[in-house]
């Protein structure tokens, strides 16, 4: 195998430890000034929720003025039009922000242009340290982190848990009840103090879908959603911000394809089956309750079991005039539905212009991808419409406000809480079904289009697979409020939660090829059976395959055995270090009493390793692994960066190649065609045990 190592050169003095594509990316941060740019960004999120009271940060927040300095912004209109923001009145501190309501959208856009357009780092953290105490903390903790991402200057920068900055929507309100408890019993001196907590399933279980409360409420899992959509904003400009090279459209399809893949996995192994589809006309069956609060004492809004979705609800006691769009859910999401719906089945997009748009010419899943997210890359966002954003508001059941700045957003409309509402799965059904739609029309991948001539799997071994639950905590100190001189080095609020993992495995693929090929490796893992027992056909189960890892390899002539760890699979990453933990390691490097050894995904995203298999069972149970290897072929649009290790948003280096994004499921599949012999599935038993039976099997088996 030809290992490619590419080495970080990050103000040149980053450099990697490991191989490209052999286990986690680990580097070294030595370079004073980027250490002193990190613990100074960090600074800034500690105790977000209140102001902050460092006397040379207030001094800044205090003499700095943004009109005064329009020059140190690249962008002067995007700097006047924030004052004018500013000066007419922004979401007050205190209150409630949600990017899906239009007025805290407008803002947060603005304040994050704000921040994108700060010439130097210099002015990016002199408006930071002014905004982190004169806007709202949730606009300004949104706005900044989705700024950080996106700057050419800061990228590389590690963001923090958002659980820990943020725990009010990752911890039932419970747990920071007493951890605030705790603070007001402290009494001074080194201190750390547990919170043993449970998912919401365990307090109040409304139907059988909040069992799986331990997968839905994962904190790892969410904050992987919540970092999705700050990487990829959906209202977002692909041409101002540089995001089409990331095939944006499709890349939005797949993201939500193989979210309910995962779950549905993970329903199977509770011995549930498919996603419930639901109909507008009818009561939505499954109720929610959330046991999250928000930092003003509000609870979250809950949705009852057979919950009726009209517009008399939305809007009782309320004005029927046009006073929120979000009064009229009901009606909207039927049109967009419908209006996309006709446009897949004529194949046809309609532009703002009135010009058409085929949607078969080629494989138009991007152009599609965009127009249901109604991103600004949409052919006519007005038109098609932000389905999604419209079906959060009427399923979350939360009620019209009475103005723009009181509202009680439900847990859909948080990027960070929307995984817990089982409400989310079987509303990205009924949109994903239109994508099923379009690529049912597609004709289906060919012998020809499948096979890779003169490779062949001749075998497919894997170690036996376990998951178990382990203990994770957290440090959910920022959920206490602190009075100013408080020393934080010395108080700790920890919340100690069970969470799915599993044992690492190793894998090995044997191949036959007769001669030198540059390839294409994927490796899925999907269901066999259903939940009655009954063998599933490849048409049933074809879209329930979630996708494992997908990486180049050099087949020599002869035989080949390809050897893949679970910590090798590229997309899933290691849970984050603690906030406390990078502090005191980024302080303990600028003393030069440590050196500072960072995973390369801790400045990106990805989906959480400890939920890579999907919980087993005491007796076992049964998936199927998937593997199909085929020629390398280079991506359309992509811009080879030399100066980073990490992949880069609008780049296109977060995909390998230039096939369809879940390819070859992606499609109908002709059975005769699908059998290649550069392909195998591979039957493989999940077992579940505690780590104790774990730990002692292991013991048992060492020499």
């Amino acid at each position: 195998m030809k290992i490619v190592v590419i080495f970080l050169c990050l103000c040149g003095s980053i450099s990697s430890l490991q191989e490209y594509g052999v286990g986690q990316r680990k580097f070294k941060v030595s370079d004073k000034l980027f250490l002193e740019r990190q613990r100074d960004l960090l600074d800034l999120y500690r105790n977000v929720n209140q102001l902050d009271f460092d006397e040379n940060r207030q001094k800044i927040a205090k003499s700095y003025a943004i009109e005064a300095n329009v020059d140190a912004y690249v962008n002067s209109t995007a700097v006047k039009q924030f004052v004018s923001y500013y000066k007419l009145g922004l979401l007050p501190r205190g209150e409630i922000f949600s990017i899906f309501y239009y007025e805290h959208r407008l803002q947060a856009i603005s304040l994050f242009k704000l921040f994108y357009y700060a010439r130097d780092f210099d002015t990016l953290y002199k408006t930071a340290v002014w905004a982190r105490n004169n806007v709202n903390e949730g606009l300004f903790l949104y706005a900044f982190s989705t700024a950080l991402v996106h700057r050419d200057d800061t990228f590389t920068f590690v963001l923090p848990p958002i659980y820990e900055i943020y725990p009010f929507y990752f911890y039932n309100s419970e747990d920071l009840e007493k951890a605030q408890r705790y603070k007001q019993a402290y009494s001074g001196g080194a201190k750390t103090y547990t919170i043993y907590s449970n998912y919401s399933g365990y307090y109040l279980n409304l139907n059988k879908e909040q069992s799986l409360s331990y997968f839905l409420e994962d904190v790892g899992l969410n904050a992987f959603y919540y970092y999705c959509n700050i990487y990829y904003p959906f209202w977002m400009d692909g041409d101002e911000f540089k995001l089409k090279n990331d095939r944006r459209g499709e890349q939005y399809y797949y993201l939500y394809q193989q979210l309910l893949a995962r779950y549905y996995l993970e329903r199977l192994s509770n011995d549930f089956g498919e996603v419930e589809f639901f109909n507008y006309d009818e009561p939505f069956k499954y109720g929610y309750y959330s046991s999250l609060r928000y930092p003003t004492g509000l609870a979250f809004p809950n949705r009852p079991n057979y919950a009726p979705l009209s517009e008399t609800r939305a809007n009782f006691g309320q004005s029927w005039t046009y006073k929120s769009a979000f009064g009229y859910s009901y009606s909207r999401v039927q049109d967009f539905e419908r209006r996309i719906s006709d446009t897949i089945d004529a194949g046809f997009a309609f532009t703002k212009s009135g010009k058409l748009v085929d949607l078969y010419s080629s494989d138009q899943i991007n152009v599609l991808g965009n127009m249901i997210e109604s991103n600004p890359d949409s052919v006519n966002p007005r038109y098609y419409g932000p389905w999604d954003i419209y079906g959060r508001h009427l399923l979350g059941y939360s009620y019209q406000p009475l103005d723009k700045y009181k509202v009680a957003p439900s847990a859909l409309e948080h990027f960070e809480t929307a995984l817990r509402d089982p409400a989310f799965y079987q509303l990205y059904k009924k949109i994903l079904m239109q994508f099923f739609k379009y690529k049912i029309y597609l004709p289906p991948y060919t012998y020809n289009e499948l096979n890779f001539p003169g490779v062949k799997i001749e075998k497919f071994e894997v170690d036996k697979l376990f998951t178990y639950f382990d203990y994770f905590d957290s440090d959910v100190t920022n959920a206490v409020y602190t009075p100013p001189n408080f020393q934080w080095d010395n108080f700790k609020v920890k919340v100690r939660q069970q969470r799915l993992n599993h044992k690492p495995f190793t894998l090995k693929i044997y191949v036959n090829s007769d001669k030198v090929n540059d390839a294409v490796v994927r490796l899925f893992l999907g269901p066999k059976y259903d939940e009655y027992g009954r063998k599933l056909t490849m048409t049933e189960k074809r879209l329930n395959f979630v996708e494992l890892d997908t990486f180049r390899y050099k087949l020599q002539s002869g035989e080949n055995v390809i050897e893949r760890t679970s910590r090798d699979f590229y997309w899933y990453v290691p849970d984050k270090t603690s906030y406390r933990d990078l502090y005191k390691k980024i302080l303990g490097a600028l003393d030069n009493t440590e050196s500072l050894q960072l995973d390369s995904s801790e400045a990106f995203y990805g989906f959480p390793n400890r939920l890579l298999l999907p919980k087993g069972k005491r007796e076992g149970q049964v998936f199927q692994f998937y593997v199909i290897i085929n020629p390398y072929q280079a991506p359309g649009r992509q811009e080879v960066q030399q100066d980073y290790y990490f992949h880069r948003v609008g780049t296109g280096m977060n995909y390998i190649d230039n096939y369809a994004f879940g390819f070859p499921f992606d499609r109908t599949i002709v059975s005769y065609d699908f059998k290649v012999p550069n392909s195998k599935f591979q039957d493989v038993t999940i077992y579940h045990k505690s780590s104790d039976d774990l730990n002692s099997s292991q013991a048992q088996n060492e020499p």
